[in-house]
């Protein structure tokens, strides 16, 4: 199962420029909540702009990341 830092780091890998805020939400290694501003957000949806967040993650997320609460924003 990922950490919330190797969460993080992934997150901030595939979109360049943005910062994440990832926190481990139950303790339990497998449900986080993540705050993530990126320049990519800008003009998307609220879905287009959790879409770019989960496919860094792909079939993780329902599997070893049980779950991914998101809330994203511009800078």
């Amino acid at each position: 199962m990922p950490s919330a830092e190797e969460i993080r780091q992934r997150i901030e890998a595939a979109l360049p420029g943005a910062t994440a805020d990832v926190e481990d939400w139950t303790g339990g290694g497998d449900h986080f909540r993540a705050t993530i501003v990126a320049p990519q957000f800008a003009g998307l949806g609220r879905i287009a702009q959790h879409r770019l967040v989960y496919d860094v993650f792909g079939a993780e997320v329902g599997g070893p990341i049980h779950a991914l609460s998101l809330k994203t924003s511009t800078p």
